[in-house]
């Protein structure tokens, strides 16, 4: 399965560890890690994910590849800015949510659009969000959640 990561591109270390904790555990469980490329939670659940052998994938908003932070194994450029939410959202079949600011809303909000399971972790409250307290709740509930990735 793919699952969207999505959170704050500013972050301090108490998220930056939560974030790197659930790269490691969607890799250890075989899912692939999509997200939006650059710093921040970004980086350090690819972080996370590398170090478990796992694959990432950055959907960036600029128009060269090698902005991808240095754990993100396929870089897609799109020249879009923040409108490449959407795709951040879409090329997952499930999302986890840790910390972020109004970027990260609007991914919530292409979340619900795309009906996709999301798991909070410290983020918005917002509808379809289930809260979890942990990085393993988190990764729990989107293997429960979402439905099977062929239907994507």
């Amino acid at each position: 399965m793919r699952v969207s990561v999505i959170g704050g591109s500013r972050i301090d270390e108490p998220t930056a560890e939560r974030a790197r904790t659930v790269g490691r555990l969607l890799a250890e469980r075989g899912h692939v890690v999509v997200c939006g490329g650059l710093g921040g939670v970004m980086e350090t659940v690819c972080a996370g994910a590398h170090d478990a052998g796992g694959e990432t994938i950055g959907i960036l908003p600029t128009a060269d590849r090698s902005d991808a932070n240095e754990y993100v194994d396929t870089a897609v450029a799109t020249g879009l800015g923040h409108a490449r939410n959407a795709l951040v959202v879409m090329n997952g079949d499930a999302v986890i949510a840790i910390d972020g600011g109004a970027g990260t809303l609007s991914e919530l909000g292409f979340a619900g659009v795309f009906d996709r399971p999301v798991a909070g972790l410290g983020t918005h409250d917002a509808p379809g969000v289930e809260a979890v307290d942990t990085p393993g709740d988190a990764v729990d509930y989107v293997e429960s959640s979402a439905p099977s990735a062929a239907q994507h």
